[in-house]
């Protein structure tokens, strides 16, 4: 199902220093248990007081002042099915769902963890590394 809106990615840098009134009281301890430092999020919702962010399957609500956009759309996102371009010789390439997208500040860009047959693959992999399949 579509979305009403377009998507829009960003980064949430909080951290528990900064204290817990930036977050929702009912998705406190699942946002802290996410460690959100350097993880894209998608901006799904927002109200006067709140903006809803994804990440993978979960949903939280957190205060709007922490958010920093990003321009550029990352090539995958969550639940892409993706597989490896190039595997190592002789191993079978990589195939399953995006689960996780890391923001790489140093060079300006995405890079994804995928689940294969239900475990997570322990690589991170860059996007020139991936293809829909």
């Amino acid at each position: 199902m579509p979305r009403p809106k377009p998507v829009i990615y960003g980064l949430y840098s909080w951290t528990p220093e900064f204290g817990l009134s930036y977050l929702h009281p009912a998705n406190r301890r699942s946002f802290e248990w996410l460690e959100p430092l350097g993880k894209v999020f998608e901006k799904i919702d927002e109200t006067e007081d709140w903006i809803l962010l994804r990440y993978d399957e979960q949903q939280f609500k957190v205060s709007r002042d922490l958010f920093r956009e990003l321009y550029g759309k990352p090539p995958f996102s969550f639940g892409d099915l993706v597989e490896q371009v190039n595997p190592e010789p002789g191993q079978p390439a990589h195939r399953g769902l995006i689960s996780d997208v890391f923001w790489d500040e140093a060079t300006d860009r995405a890079r994804f963890q995928i689940v294969e047959k239900k475990r997570k693959v322990k690589r991170i992999f860059e996007a020139d590394e991936l293809r829909l399949a």
